[in-house]
């Protein structure tokens, strides 16, 4: 249910299609999100999930995978 949800944020905040997001789809590389489309990203995943992201993970958060797996762990 994470990834769907995930999946539907970034492609709706990337304008790209929801089915070629996979969990190992990179943000930067696959996607082309740039540092401000990344903060957005994160801003609405921790409204979404009721979560706080800590500006060092931001870093680690390289694919789709990743983000599912911190939200996972820390709502």
């Amino acid at each position: 249910m994470t990834f769907e949800t995930v999946a539907n944020m970034i492609a709706k905040q990337l304008k790209t299609d929801v089915s070629a997001i996979k969990p190992e789809t990179r943000l930067v590389e696959d996607l082309k999100a740039d540092s401000a489309n990344v903060m957005v990203m994160i801003m609405d995943m921790e409204d979404a999930f009721n979560i706080t992201v800590e500006d060092d993970a931001i870093n680690t958060l390289k694919t789709v995978g990743d983000v599912v797996k911190y939200i996972d762990e820390h709502k």
